[in-house]
């Protein structure tokens, strides 16, 4: 069997464009990986079109690893998010190939499984009024719909510092929050490397009280040092990783002890096997592993073959049933949250299909996300203005 090209397909909503790649196959196996990019999706387009004429094409869909060593290394230059990005849709699309071909899921091929279903958070849920009566009121419908675990960034506009007044109010956040959803559902604090050491551990102290499971990415993620600073001045668990591009760049995070919990996108690091290898490396450390997973219902599906045969897996991360909820009639068979969890499925490969006519629906957009903007909470186009 041999890739015959790829094909691309983007996805499009105000805040984030979902890029879609189909491998072909001589065979007439195609198979769909997935990444969502913030603000390089025509880079990424341009590289995926070199790629697939450099490395991809004629190419034996089976041979993942030496595909993705081509991809990295064959051209010279040091691979980051863009070139990684592009290296996972085209290795997840061709683990697809490969669990449909042999016709097993692709969790099957990692190993077997682990875990018979998959604990989900929501995020994207609080696009309302940032006010405690909202934030109780959009809770609710998280925990009614059947979640267990929930994700919020209460923090505004918030950077480096956060003053006396605009603490208290997203504590205030926050306390509505966790009366909404109860005592024992879980309560993800995302800081979206906001603060600085100082801020983030005086604040970690206010937020000790709602027990929060994790505090995710504290300090901006260039300086490991100050993430680790942070690690020591809290007994909150801490969560980063996103945005690492590599696995060999987490090597000194693992060595400072500085997170209890990765979160490796595969969209961004190199796809399935990439994440598989970090997942390992990990748990030698004792470190879970929950991956950031801002995409559709492909990356979504891929990341679930990750979770059900990796032992030290904790939970994923699903935006679908609240922000852009209607884009997931672009791909079939689309992973579901049925009480709190997914399911394992026994379909082969990544278990799903991209439907490209439904596809075409959602056109490309000029999305942009900028955290630093009043109301980007809201995810809507004037958030980025």
């Amino acid at each position: 069997m041999r890739i015959t090209g790829i094909s691309t397909h983007v996805v499009g909503t105000p805040w984030r464009n979902l890029t879609y790649v189909q491998v072909h196959t001589d065979e007439g196996i195609t198979g769909v990986g997935e990444t969502r990019m913030l603000g390089h999706t025509d880079a990424l387009l341009g590289y995926l079109r070199e790629a697939a004429a450099n490395h991809i094409t004629g190419s034996d869909p089976f041979a993942i690893e030496d595909l993705v060593k081509r991809m990295k290394y064959g051209d010279y230059g040091r691979a980051g998010e863009i070139v990684m990005s592009g290296i996972a849709v085209v290795e997840m699309a061709c683990w697809d190939i490969k669990g449909k071909a042999l016709g097993v899921p692709v969790w099957q091929l990692l190993g077997g499984k682990v875990h018979d279903r998959i604990k989900a958070y929501a995020n994207g849920w609080y696009t309302t009024e940032r006010t405690p009566e909202a934030y109780h009121k959009a809770a609710t419908k998280v925990v009614e719909r059947g979640y267990r675990a929930l994700k919020i960034d209460p923090f505004g506009t918030g950077h480096f510092e956060l003053d006396h007044a605009a603490t208290i109010y997203s504590i205030s956040l926050i306390e509505a929050v966790r009366d909404a959803i109860g005592p024992d559902a879980e309560l993800l604090v995302e800081m979206h490397g906001r603060f600085s050491p100082a801020t983030a551990i005086r604040v970690a102290k206010e937020l000790e009280p709602f027990k929060p499971s994790w505090l995710e990415e504290p300090v901006p993620p260039e300086n490991l040092k100050a993430l680790s600073k942070v690690a020591a001045h809290t007994d909150l668990p801490i969560a980063t990783g996103e945005r690492i591009h590599d696995r060999y760049e987490f090597r000194e995070l693992f060595e400072l002890q500085a997170a209890d919990i990765i979160q490796p996108d595969l969209g961004h690091i190199g796809g399935i096997g990439e994440t598989r290898k970090l997942a390992a490396t990990a748990e030698t450390h004792y470190v879970l592993i929950a991956p950031h997973n801002v995409g559709g219902s492909v990356l979504t599906a891929a990341s679930l073959q990750l979770a059900f045969s990796t032992p030290n897996f904790k939970i994923l991360e699903h935006f679908n049933d609240f922000a852009d909820s209607e884009i997931k009639r672009v791909v079939k068979g689309a992973p579901q949250v049925v009480d709190g969890y997914f399911d394992l499925s026994d379909a082969p490969g990544l278990g799903v299909e991209l439907d490209t006519d439904a596809a075409a629906e959602f056109p490309q957009q000029q999305a942009r996300f900028d955290l630093w903007a009043e109301g980007w909470e809201r995810r809507q186009p004037k958030a980025a203005q």
